[in-house]
């Protein structure tokens, strides 16, 4: 292999290794704050009149708002029934959503009553439910369907997970200010001390600090031309 070859080859290699770490870089800076997918959830429900079980479609989505997020949590079919009609706005549904990762622990939904009648011996449809969680955290939380709870003339009916779902949606957040923990770092206030506040040190703050000391600055100098301008004259 002629040398003139070789450094061809060489800057070939070196060209496409450039290539390939900023096809890497770009997809990792492009890689998705939230991931969402739609998870089978064999329900089994404990109904006054018995057991009864259904598997629905679970779809669970998010929208932020400032430090928080909207969570919406949505059936794909009916789940458990009734012997009897529900007349309109007769049930009303409510669920958790198990928290992992960065995050434990269950953030409780709900949703409005049933907006049309429901057939007796028919699967119920859920409305969507929703609450709003506030990142205590930062990091990857992922959000799990968990029990839901449906009431309806004067009876409860809880169902409960049974296959162990994955999770529906994944976000990558940041702690809310004031937060807890994050980091390993333990968020809260600063100490104040006894009968005073805590010196800002904002933008502001230091553009006064900056005027102050440009003025005192000015004085002095000010000061020590009148003074060599009054020694002058006395020598005189």
């Amino acid at each position: 292999m002629s040398y003139r070859t070789y450094q061809k080859r060489t800057g070939a290699l070196a060209l496409a290794a450039a290539l390939g770490c900023g096809a890497a870089s770009t997809v990792l800076l492009a890689a998705p704050a939230a991931q969402a997918a739609v998870q089978d959830v064999n329900y089994q429900c404990k109904t006054p009149i018995g057991n009864k079980g259904a598997v629905s479609p679970i779809d669970i989505k998010s929208v932020q708002s400032g430090s928080s997020y909207k969570i919406t949590m949505s059936f794909q079919k009916g789940v458990s029934s009734s012997p009897v009609e529900l007349g309109k706005g007769a049930m009303s549904p409510s669920a958790v959503i198990k928290l992992g990762g960065a995050e434990t622990g269950d953030l409780p939904v709900t949703g409005p009553p049933n907006a049309e009648a429901i057939p007796a011996n028919t699967p119920i449809k859920i409305s969507d439910l929703s609450g709003t969680y506030t990142p205590k955290n930062s990091g990857s939380v992922t959000f799990t369907a968990g029990v839901l709870t449906i009431k309806a003339l004067g009876t409860t009916t809880t169902c409960t997970p049974a296959n162990s779902p994955k999770p529906s949606l994944t976000l990558d957040v940041k702690a809310a200010a004031g937060g807890g923990t994050s980091g390993g770092s333990t968020g809260g206030s600063q100490s104040t001390p006894s009968g005073g506040t805590l010196p800002k040190t904002g933008p502001e703050d230091s553009a006064l600090a900056f005027g102050t000391l440009g003025g005192t600055v000015l004085l002095a100098g000010a000061a020590g031309v009148l003074w060599l301008t009054r020694r002058h004259q006395a020598a005189r």
